[in-house]
């Protein structure tokens, strides 16, 4: 007979831990926390078992993990799941912090082939584009780069983007039944370095 306790307790067994210890105070939003193999060797558990508790955090919002860096406490009140779609001042917001943005741009182009699949467009459509700046007490946190097809929000480019989110508007006139999610990490150019300017304003 097996005596040895399932996996699912001992990484069940892992998670219990951290996250007491965030509830203690003794690990702050931003603190690092223990490797995949320390916690393998502290808790005398797989590799494996100590990657799924810290993954299984990670997606719960509860830590957030930084390629070749480390795996940190997130902000104390995680951000939903990116299934909600929801509209990042109310993330920014609901987190106790203040929210504002700077609209870089506004416009109507045609759109490359590139854009044209993306959307299911016609080759030399016109669509909707907005470049905004998304800022957390002050600092620049996030650049939205929309395109919109004009077929199915015609006065999204009336709307003024100081005052409402494209997430908002469209939320009411187009709302999301579908979606296509997907992640890319970028160096950026110095444009875009210049826009993300982490000095607060």
């Amino acid at each position: 007979m097996n005596n040895k306790p399932p996996v699912q307790a001992r990484f069940v067994q892992i998670k219990s831990a951290l996250l007491d210890q965030i509830e203690r105070g003794e690990m702050h939003p931003g603190d690092k926390v223990l490797s995949e193999n320390q916690l393998a060797v502290s808790f005398s558990v797989s590799r494996m078992t100590a990657r799924r508790a810290l993954t299984e955090l990670v997606t719960e919002g509860i830590l957030a993990r930084s390629q070749g860096v480390g795996t940190f406490v997130s902000d104390s009140r995680p951000m939903s799941s990116i299934l909600e779609i929801r509209s990042i001042d109310d993330e920014i917001i609901q987190r106790g912090h203040r929210y504002s943005n700077k609209v870089l741009g506004v416009d109507t182009i045609h759109a490359s082939e590139r854009q044209r699949v993306w959307l299911g467009i016609a080759a030399h459509s016109l669509v909707f584009r907005t470049k905004v700046v998304h800022m957390e007490n002050g600092l620049a946190i996030q650049l939205e780069d929309r395109l919109v097809n004009p077929a199915l929000a015609p006065q999204y480019i009336e709307q003024d983007f100081t005052h409402t989110t494209a997430n908002h508007y469209l939320s009411k006139v187009a709302p999301l039944t579908q979606a296509d999610h997907s992640v890319e990490a970028i160096l950026p150019n110095k444009a875009l370095a210049q826009i993300l300017d982490p000095s607060p304003v």
